[in-house]
Parts: C-alpha cells; sequence; structure tokens
C-alpha cells in the first residue's frame, strides 16, 4: 500500500476559494468541473480528490497563493 501523501494535510488547511478559482481559469473544461467538485465537497469528499489528483491540486494551490497575494490587501 501506498503511503498518503504529505501533502494532502497541507491542501485540506487551504481555503478551497483560491484553488478553485486557479482552476476555473486554467481553461480547461476537466479542471473546471473538477473545481466545482471541489466547491461542493465536503471534507471528506475534498480529501478524496486531493488524495487522488495531489500533484494537479498541488499545482493550482501554489498558484493559488501567488494569486491571493497579489488580490488580498495587506
Amino acid at each position: 500500500m501506498t503511503p498518503p501523501d504529505p501533502r494532502v494535510p497541507d491542501l485540506m488547511r487551504r481555503e478551497v476559494y483560491w484553488i478553485a478559482r486557479v482552476m476555473r481559469e486554467q481553461g480547461s473544461r476537466f479542471y473546471a468541473a473538477l473545481a466545482d467538485a471541489l466547491d461542493a465537497a465536503d471534507a471528506t469528499n475534498r480529501r478524496t480528490l486531493y488524495a487522488t489528483w495531489t500533484d494537479a491540486f498541488w499545482d493550482f494551490a501554489q498558484r493559488a497563493d501567488a494569486l491571493a497575494a497579489r488580490e488580498e490587501p495587506e
């Protein structure tokens, strides 16, 4: 059995809004649909999404950090 990815707990602590937003802005219908699923997911399903597509969500989370830093007032 593969051990859990250590990035998943970090993803669980992040704001869904920013990750979903950058996924929608990326332009892919697949990632837009995944963003909708993320928005609608409870914590258990959010963990499942993050565990299944960890690399993709991690990449979007990094982009989300940059976007949030640019847009949130200090």
